[in-house]
């Protein structure tokens, strides 16, 4: 099937779900890059492809074939053949015992790319604060590559949960000022907090975890970004 109009119901649904209200209020999101698009596919999860006309894909789901104006109305980036609608995933409702607790992380490309590093050393979930940014932002789905689609996720409110965990799990909190060496610290099971690009992790959750860990750099260089920060945590837990 051809879609030419811009009116076409389908292509109307499609661009609501840009706004983060839809994409709450019908559980999609809308993500442009092809390898995404495949992963959600292998995972049961894509619902639909917009393929620009004279291209094609090969997905188990429908596809539909836009023209040149319809594409530009439903695309985020400039150089893309393809939209898809996909499924969220649902948490599966076990957190496990490697855990991020993410205190505001309020960057989309931050949060993307701690995702990525989340599955990249098997963290087993992670658990977003109210204040974090939205987890199916267009540069933060960029940043995660469809890793999103592989990780347990949920927002919550991080003291109960941080609560829930003490004494269970040894609870890790970022200092760059006070906190020991991450290469001094070795965890198999952990429940990181990671806290704001510029504020850190708020006082009630510092108070509730029982180690300040950071990572020692040239003292010329004030603090990591909270994402590269997050992966060499990870990566140290991983050794």
């Amino acid at each position: 099937m051809l879609i030419t109009s811009l009116d076409n119901k389908k292509i109307k649904d499609l661009v609501k779900l840009r706004n983060k209200k839809y994409r709450d209020l019908y559980g999609k999101f809308v993500v442009d890059s092809v390898n995404f698009i495949k992963e959600a596919d292998k995972l049961g999860l894509l619902l639909e492809v917009y393929i620009l006309d004279g291209n094609d894909l090969d997905v188990s789901c429908c596809k539909y074939f836009v023209t040149d104006k319809v594409m530009n109305k439903i695309k985020s980036v400039n150089t893309c053949l393809y939209v898809g609608i996909v499924n969220k995933p649902v948490f599966d409702g076990n957190l496990g015992d490697r855990i991020l607790l993410l205190d505001g992380v309020c960057d989309p490309g931050n949060m993307g790319t701690i995702i990525r590093s989340a599955l990249g050393f098997n963290v087993s979930s992670v658990v977003l604060s109210n204040t974090c940014c939205d987890l199916y932002n267009d540069k933060c789905l960029r940043a995660c590559e469809g890793s999103i689609l592989k990780v347990n996720v949920l927002r919550d409110d991080l003291v109960p949960v941080i609560k829930s965990l003490k004494g269970i799990i040894p609870i890790y909190t970022t200092d760059v000022c006070d906190g020991e060496d991450i290469r001094n610290v070795s965890s198999d099971k952990f429940a990181l907090i990671i806290g704001n690009e510029g504020n850190g992790v708020s006082n009630d959750l510092v108070t509730l975890s029982d180690k300040k860990i950071n990572i020692k750099t040239n003292s010329n260089l004030e603090s990591l970004n909270v994402g590269v920060a997050t992966s060499i945590i990870l990566y140290e837990f991983s050794k």
